[in-house]
């Protein structure tokens, strides 16, 4: 079950953010429209591309040398140093939500949420790639277990920011909540970059 709690970790460090994705889901949730399915969506998407960089990497893991399988974890570096630096970043971002109620058609709604999901390229590098490659060591059911609990955490988070948008809109615009949860990230994804060091220096 470590493998799940460290998807679940995992994922929720990654998905924890300010992003146009995040914020309109709170929007709808705060307009009370169509707020189920702006969810199911949003989570559906991400089990799919989780589910995607693993089998993947799985898939790929069989044709890799170590010299490959080396610049992959490199890679993961330079993308975790990059990550934290973007937390480290916007420690005072301000964040703007729309609570403006006018109606949007159910048609538009889906259009909107799949656009803020799959054209945002962030979600690849965060989901196929991260998390695909982050497993790719990993036994096939410590995979399954991986990208279960990472897919977990998005149905969480997704539903939590989705019908708790009014509890949740007050912190998405507090400076301070934001400081803290992007210090937690940052320490998190830290002891990552350790685990892969470690993966690095033992290579042969």
């Amino acid at each position: 079950m470590e493998f799940a709690l460290l998807g679940f970790l995992t994922g929720l460090s990654l998905i924890l953010a300010i992003g146009a994705q995040n914020i309109f889901v709170i929007e709808q949730g705060l307009k009370k429209q169509h707020v189920f399915l702006v969810c199911l969506i949003c989570s559906i998407s991400d089990f799919i591309l989780i589910f995607l960089g693993i089998f993947l990497f799985h898939y790929f893991t069989q044709y890799f040398n170590p010299t490959i399988e080396l610049l992959l974890n490199i890679l993961l570096i330079i993308f975790l140093i990059h990550f934290i630096y973007s937390k480290i970043k916007f420690f005072d971002t301000q964040v703007t939500i729309d609570q403006n109620s006018n109606f949007i058609e159910k048609k538009n709604v889906i259009f909107k949420t799949l656009g803020f999901t799959f054209l945002n390229p962030h979600v690849y590098s965060d989901t196929v790639f991260f998390l695909g490659n982050f497993s790719k060591n990993f036994l096939i059911i410590e995979k399954y277990l991986f990208g279960i609990g990472a897919t977990i955490a998005s149905f969480l988070f997704f539903f939590s920011i989705g019908y708790l948008s009014q509890y949740f809109s007050r912190y998405f615009n507090n400076k301070k909540v934001w400081k803290y949860i992007n210090i937690f990230i940052i320490l998190f994804m830290s002891l990552i970059i350790f685990y892969i060091l470690g993966d690095i220096l033992n290579f042969k």
